[in-house]
């Protein structure tokens, strides 16, 4: 194609978070597209932090390994630049499995890749209300953890975009809401902007007491993206019958490893509880009709998501670690050179 391309390869599996020795930034000319390929200048690339369990050598996850040698995989929009699949037109906006670069190979007959309208308000929307987050909130909330009015709704890493529109789907569909975060600041967002009821912060000390304190009845559906001793503290404090929920697994992405099972795991037990892992990319096919159902929230400001943008490819590491760590507010998506806003 002519076209220089830059992208991160996977030289290395990271060793906690040192990503800097594990991924170069390296050139190729952009590959001669062959049936069935699209070529998409990427515009915003989506940092989730799922993408961090693809950097392992872990073959028991819920998707395979990048190879060593290869592009870091990831949600990206961008503009159809070529394409040799006739259900493609070069000026297509796409939200797609591309690749952390300039511009992304993709063979729609094999993996994600979607037309979205340019007409949105704000179209990085596409990568969080109207996205994989958007509907994993939904779907967590609604079906999954099969929330109903009156329950009481908590969600770890509150303030991270899937945790942040979980709440807020709870809160619409009449929950009371507490989300479990890492910092003042953070608290303060999700009550104050976000409409939680109430938040935890890991900062003020014990989680499982300041949710028994916020709890006395118990947690009806316990949404989590963590695991670890904050899933402990949440099954601590669980109602009878209680759901939980569960979409990640941040605190063991990086880990090599046996990974420890929840510590009360008795409760699952004790309190009769249901258990559920689901897994965005098995209802993919499903976000047209969730995305039907989230607009008209959207729409009357009961539903948003603010954004963490880093500007440059070559600064995409430096952003991956901000998400990792839970230094950034909103959603972290990285701008290339040819975005407008």
């Amino acid at each position: 194609m002519g076209e220089k391309n830059r992208y991160w390869r996977l030289t290395r599996r990271p060793i906690g978070d040192d990503y800097a020795s594990a991924l170069d930034l390296v050139e190729e000319e952009t590959p001669d597209l062959v049936d069935g390929d699209v070529l998409i200048r990427n515009t915003y690339l989506s940092l989730d932090a799922g993408t961090r369990m693809w950097m392992t050598a872990r073959e028991d996850s819920y998707s395979p390994p990048t190879p060593l040698g290869c592009p870091v995989i990831g949600m990206v929009l961008g503009e159809v630049i070529a394409s040799r699949h006739p259900d493609f037109r070069e000026g297509d906006l796409v939200r797609a499995y591309g690749q952390w670069s300039d511009f992304s190979v993709s063979r729609p007959d094999e993996t994600y890749v979607e037309r979205v309208s340019r007409r949105l308000d704000d179209v990085r929307q596409h990568l969080a209300v109207f996205g994989p987050n958007g509907w994993t909130g939904y779907l967590g909330v609604a079906e999954y953890g099969a929330a109903k009015a009156g329950d009481t709704f908590v969600v770890s890493a509150a303030s991270g975009v899937t945790g942040a529109l979980a709440g807020q789907v709870a809160a619409r569909l009449g929950c009371r809401v507490i989300g479990i975060t890492g910092s003042a600041e953070k608290a303060a967002w999700i009550t104050e902007d976000w409409g939680f009821d109430a938040a935890v912060n890991r900062q003020d000390g014990d989680v499982a007491e300041q949710l028994r304190t916020l709890c006395p009845d118990g947690i009806d559906l316990y949404f989590d993206n963590v695991g670890g001793e904050i899933l402990d503290a949440a099954l601590e404090n669980m109602a009878l019958f209680g759901r939980v929920a569960i979409c990640g697994l941040l605190t063991s992405y990086g880990e090599e490893g046996p990974i420890p099972g929840p510590y009360k795991f008795d409760q699952v037990l004790m309190k009769r509880l249901n258990f559920t892992g689901f897994f965005s990319p098995d209802f993919y096919h499903r976000g047209p009709d969730v995305n039907r159902r989230l607009r008209p929230w959207y729409e009357a400001g009961d539903l948003r998501m603010t954004f963490d943008v880093t500007d440059g490819l070559e600064n995409t590491l430096t952003a991956y670690s901000r998400l990792l760590s839970g230094a950034k507010i909103g959603k972290s998506l990285v701008r290339l050179g040819n975005a407008n806003d």
